[in-house]
């Protein structure tokens, strides 16, 4: 039996230490292109997933900048009595308790923008995620309440 080459059994040795060696192989090259459109696929899924900008949770000061623009919904999830002490004037009130059984109630399409408030920041988080798994899409809670809003002196009514 003839011995193989040396230069062959070099090139055998280069390609095994080499962790590249099978994208010199039509079947490396293909399984490279496939994960590459694979992860362009699930990047522009997630790009357009419906959220359309807002963020999960804003600012005061950036959620007033929507207030003034009326570029956005303002649903209050606070209770009846703290909105009857203040509250933000065009603004909804819905408690939250009562928020899963009174959706229908929400007067903006599913796709609008929404900022969902209360007293510190904390049942607007939790009225923010009834609204996503209710199928509404660009929903967002405002950081620090409408405590830290009256605190700023943003308008309120009694």
């Amino acid at each position: 039996m003839p011995k193989p080459s040396t230069a062959a059994a070099r090139r055998r040795a280069t390609a095994s230490n080499n962790p590249l060696a099978f994208l010199q192989r039509p079947a490396g090259q293909l399984t490279l292109l496939g994960i590459a459109a694979l992860v362009i696929i699930i990047l522009i899924l997630t790009a357009n997933s419906g959220n359309n900008g807002l963020p999960a949770t804003i600012s005061t000061q950036d959620a007033y900048q929507l207030y003034q623009t009326n570029q956005a919904f303002f649903l209050d999830v606070r209770e009846i009595e703290e909105w009857n002490e203040y509250h933000a004037p065009n603004t909804t009130l819905i408690p939250l308790g009562q928020l899963a059984a009174r959706i229908n109630e929400i007067p903006v399409s599913k796709d609008a923008p929404i900022v969902v408030v209360c007293r510190s920041g904390n049942r607007s988080d939790e009225g923010r995620d009834i609204l996503k798994r209710a199928g509404f899409t660009n929903v967002t809670s405002m950081d620090g309440g409408l405590k830290t809003w009256r605190d700023l002196g943003y308008p309120i009514e009694p």
